[in-house]
């Protein structure tokens, strides 16, 4: 299932081969995020273009619309959405806290019990309850390459009590997870546990050492990104990767900048993903290289909407593999962000996605030439 194919000897990057029901990807790996079964503004052809070999979608979204009954009709996912490649689905756990507004955890929206988190939708308020096997039973309806445990993500910062609370929770409901996953009707989707604890080392070791008493297909690292520094989380994947099984892909998630990416696979993470690449295409942030090797400030960013862009003749990428990347100017990409055309976010998206998934191609051939 996971098989290491080139260890550096500078720090602990890795490469690996993980196969899926639907394919092997190489990592470390960047999963583009299609939250409802879709890439904004692009289509699956355009995907496979770019060589995406993954894409991650959610469980919670997917519950909501289509539903259960259209995936069914569809026998799953891949179908629905015409992607022959592999998918990763979170649980839903982090959106269930996020969108019903539930940082305040005496916000009545979410009611979080040891049996699972009844919510209130953020579409229309109607109430629905996440069991661990429910998630689950929802993820093998979606036909999930990868499956993810429902988890508590605790919020940033928190007291130890909070976070120890949360993480007693998330325990328990990976064992039911686990527990559910080992019926036959799973044989061919793999389940990723979710490390937790926040900022606490007592705690993270603590999530690790439990959840080793299982066989997970996999490792998560949540709860990071939701606040802390960049010198936190380093501290945190220091001493939590190296505590994991290194026969098992570790995927650090919601993360991140391209240094960030950077700096996680040479504490050892495998597979990443994260909404900035197209997130960011929206508001007209672009992604360029500064420089050939991945030292340093090796990236830069540009606002296309910056007035200074109006008159520029340059491509938006010259080296781009997409002929509209290369034909058309990053003055007519600033017009059309400026007039709301959507064609400005479909050109964005195809920059930035661009550059983060050369930049993973780009770790990969430096970790098998010995440079990082």
């Amino acid at each position: 299932m996971f098989k290491i194919t080139k260890k550096s000897k500078r720090s602990l990057a890795r490469t690996a081969k993980l196969i899926t029901a639907h394919g092997s990807l190489s990592t470390p790996a960047f999963m583009t995020v299609a939250t409802v079964g879709a890439v904004k503004s692009l289509t699956m052809a355009e995907m496979e273009k770019l060589q995406a070999e993954i894409v991650l979608s959610n469980t919670y979204h997917l519950y909501l619309r289509p539903g259960e009954k259209v995936l069914k009709k569809f026998k799953g996912l891949h179908n629905f959405m015409n992607w022959p490649g592999p998918i990763l689905t979170d649980s839903g756990g982090y959106q269930v806290f996020s969108l019903s507004g539930t940082k305040n955890r005496k916000n009545n929206l979410v009611k979080i019990s040891k049996d699972g988190v009844e919510f209130a939708s953020h579409l229309d308020g109607s109430r629905h309850f996440f069991t661990p096997e429910k998630v689950l039973q929802i993820q093998n309806i979606i036909g999930s390459d990868i499956m993810m445990v429902l988890d508590v993500c605790t919020a940033f910062p928190a007291t130890h009590k909070q976070a120890e609370s949360d993480l007693r929770l998330t325990l328990e409901w990976a064992r039911r997870s686990y527990s559910e996953w080992k019926k036959a009707k799973y044989k061919d989707q793999l389940l990723f546990a979710i490390v937790q604890g926040s900022v606490y080392k007592d705690l993270r070791l603590a999530s690790v050492k439990e959840l080793l008493q299982f066989d997970f297909s996999g490792y998560a690292i949540g709860g990071l990104a939701v606040g802390e520094s960049n010198e936190m989380m380093y501290k945190v994947l220091d001493y939590t990767v190296s505590n994991l099984p290194e026969d098992k892909p570790r995927y650090l998630m919601g993360v991140g900048l391209p240094d960030n990416i950077v700096e996680a696979v040479k504490r050892g993470v495998d597979m990443f993903d994260c909404v900035i690449p197209t997130r960011e295409a929206r508001h007209g942030r672009l992604y360029y290289w500064r420089r050939s090797d991945l030292k340093g400030k090796f990236y830069q960013t540009i606002n296309i909407a910056r007035a200074k862009f109006k008159y520029d003749k340059e491509p938006i990428n010259k080296n781009s593999s997409f002929p509209e990347l290369t034909t058309y100017s990053r003055a007519y990409l600033h017009h059309l962000l400026k007039i709301g055309e959507p064609l400005a976010l479909r050109l964005a998206t195809l920059h930035n996605l661009e550059f983060y998934l050369s930049l993973i191609k780009k770790i990969r051939r430096e970790i098998r030439s010995g440079n990082l």
